[in-house]
């Protein structure tokens, strides 16, 4: 089992109190509380000591707080580019407004990026209430969201999100 996978059970694991904890802490750094900061490690430390490639802690403390946040169930291929592409507005002011929305998101660097994604989820969760978000890709996405010039041969996660959206709102 990927330790990807192994990290979102454990926050789909987590008791409500727990993931209050980690949705007070929204925006805040993983050093803010103690009580998040035990909460967390005794999350992902385990994976870590098992293996180098779990993964990082930033991003994993991210999805951390988006997950104590937003519950939503994992599922997977249900990327958070396509679902957002499919509920763009059809009027063409409310369009572009959430199209300037998207295009932040892509824009930011990983540490502004927890804002955009919290827009992003809200949007999902009013759009379309039950639906699931694969929350193992959200996380390895992130994993690799600000790669430096040594991978310019490797597809951009970002263009990859950039398409799906755009082949979510030409099928919707």
């Amino acid at each position: 089992m990927s330790h990807t996978i192994a990290f979102i059970q454990r926050l789909e694991n987590l008791k409500e109190g727990e993931r209050s904890r980690l949705r007070r802490l929204a925006g805040k750094p993983l050093d803010k509380t103690l009580q998040g900061f035990d909460l967390f490690t005794g999350l992902w430390w385990p994976l870590r000591q098992s293996s180098p490639v779990a993964p990082r802690r930033e991003t994993s403390w991210v999805v951390a707080k988006l997950y104590g946040a937003f519950p939503i169930p994992h599922a997977q291929g249900a990327t958070l580019a396509s679902l957002l592409g499919r509920l763009e507005p059809r009027d063409e002011r409310d369009q572009a407004r959430f199209r300037r929305r998207f295009d932040a998101l892509l824009c930011s660097p990983l540490p502004v990026v927890e804002p955009h994604l919290h827009w992003a989820l809200r949007a999902i969760i009013d759009a379309f209430p039950g639906a699931g978000v694969d929350w193992v890709r959200l996380l390895d996405d992130l994993s690799i969201w600000d790669r430096g010039e040594e991978h310019k041969r490797e597809r951009d996660v970002r263009d990859i999100w950039a398409e799906q959206y755009l082949n979510a709102t030409n099928h919707a």
